[in-house]
């Protein structure tokens, strides 16, 4: 199932899901603790060739990771703020600076490369406004080549998925 795309001077894997893999993906997604057994059971393959799919599939990075999903609200994580950030200068020294320090950054969860007004997206929890206020202005607003942050303060979530295969 596994091809090899040539592309100049380096070689791309190419990695194709089959019905049975999505099959075992859609169980994965809604349990990553089921097991291999129970998997068998619902998709109508022995437990080795399933065994089989799912290294192959973590292999080629098809199943990055597994995750625990926790309430916010119950680990003291109650204020979720989406920042929008644009930085002064634009080359990739200044780009990658930006990237490291938004990967030390706990309070920051996710964060994404955008184009338009704003060059990064970021979804940040904070305890409270006060350690949101500390999270901007001695934290990310320190950064000599940020710009402009916006701050917009999440006042409820409608859908919070990670599911992807249907």
């Amino acid at each position: 199932m596994s091809k090899a795309i040539k592309k100049e001077e380096f070689t791309i894997p190419v990695f194709s899901v089959d019905e049975k893999d999505m099959s075992i993906l859609k169980l994965l997604q809604h349990n990553a603790r089921i097991t291999v057994k129970e998997i068998s059971s619902v998709i109508h393959l022995s437990t080795t060739p399933v065994h089989e799919r799912i290294k192959r599939m973590e292999q080629a990075g098809v199943i990055k990771q597994y995750a625990t999903l926790v309430d916010h609200t119950k680990v003291k994580k109650s204020l979720m703020v989406i920042c929008y950030v644009s930085l002064r200068q634009h080359n990739k020294t200044a780009g990658a600076k930006f990237i490291k320090l938004i990967q030390n950054l706990n309070e920051v969860i996710e964060c994404y490369n955008i184009s338009g007004e704003f060059d990064f997206m970021l979804k940040v929890m904070a305890e409270n406004m006060d350690a949101y206020y500390d999270f901007h202005v001695n934290k990310l607003s320190q950064e000599e080549n940020v710009g402009h942050v916006q701050s917009v303060f999440v006042m409820g979530v409608i859908k919070q998925t990670h599911v992807l295969v249907h």
